[in-house]
């Protein structure tokens, strides 16, 4: 059987920086997704707007807090901070969508985006976990 801790640091690493890379991505098309989408178009995941100032400013959030996900991508070694910051934001996201689904309005988009955000940061924080297994964790 097969552990997670026999597997080579450096694929982990590579793997970490492939994830932080797709969410990167994501976040950036959604975030220009957001700013630049019609309402008509909007409309059609379930929400209702008169008008895009809360979508825009979703938008520009998506495309700020990507910023976060490149840097840590592009050294983990020396971005703790933002990877930390990484897994906080998608645990933050999931919460307030599963909140947003549950208490608010139950729109399918909403709930999926919760267990896709859900799963990002487990997935971010279990190979940051793997990654800095061994190594003395500096103090944040």
């Amino acid at each position: 059987m097969i552990s997670l801790t026999m597997i080579p640091a450096t694929s982990i690493r590579r793997f970490l920086i492939l994830v932080l890379w797709l969410i990167a991505i994501h976040s950036i098309c959604f975030g220009i997704s957001l700013i630049i989408l019609p309402i008509h178009i909007i409309e059609i995941f379930g929400f209702t707007l008169q008008e895009k100032f809360f979508a825009v400013q979703g938008g520009v959030f998506h495309l700020i807090i990507s910023y976060a996900y490149i840097t840590a991508a592009l050294n983990p070694e020396k971005s703790e901070k933002m990877i930390i910051l990484s897994i906080y934001t998608k645990f933050s996201a999931a919460i307030f969508l599963f909140a947003y689904f549950f208490f608010e309005k139950h729109i399918f988009m909403v709930i999926t985006s919760g267990i896709i955000d859900l799963l990002m940061g487990l997935t971010v924080m279990v190979l940051y976990f793997l990654f800095t297994r061994g190594k003395k964790h500096p103090v944040a």
